[in-house]
């Protein structure tokens, strides 16, 4: 019997995919559930039209992604922290703190999308990996300067 995914299944196959199963697994166990539907002419015309509404949203997540990415390429951010001997921090420049700079310049970006390599503990200038979309990656400059 051919049915429709409407999830994930680890075993079956993936969402939207059309996977013959048996009768009595489809009837007893995936169409109670919710997890397919069975593969009619109208429920693929659904699915194929769900897939192109999707991917679609990808593609403008995608050009969102690299126009915020050309922004933080020419963008050169400035963070002031207290220092002490030897040119220390006192404490370190945490992801949240180079967030909160960006949203300051009118870029928003979660602080779980900024990589560092190591906590920031001196002054100077820093390049922090951004990561806005799978497949786009930019890189900011950040400055730590005296307060």
């Amino acid at each position: 019997m051919d049915v429709i995914l409407a999830q994930d299944i680890p075993t079956v196959g993936t969402q939207g995919s059309i996977v013959t199963v048996k009768p009595g697994y489809a009837r007893n166990y995936l169409f109670p559930r919710g997890m397919a539907k069975p593969a009619t002419a109208g429920n693929t015309r659904v699915v194929e039209q769900l897939k192109r509404k999707q991917a679609a949203q990808v593609e403008q997540a995608k050009a969102a992604a690299q126009q915020t990415a050309d922004q933080l390429a020419a963008l050169s951010c400035t963070i002031s922290a207290a220092v002490g001997e030897q040119e220390k921090l006192h404490g370190s420049v945490t992801t949240a703190d180079i967030a909160a700079a960006l949203k300051e310049h009118g870029i928003v970006v979660d602080k779980r999308q900024l990589v560092l390599d190591s906590p920031i503990t001196q002054l100077g200038v820093y390049k922090v990996l951004v990561k806005l979309h799978p497949e786009i990656t930019a890189t900011v400059k950040v400055w730590i300067v005296t307060a």
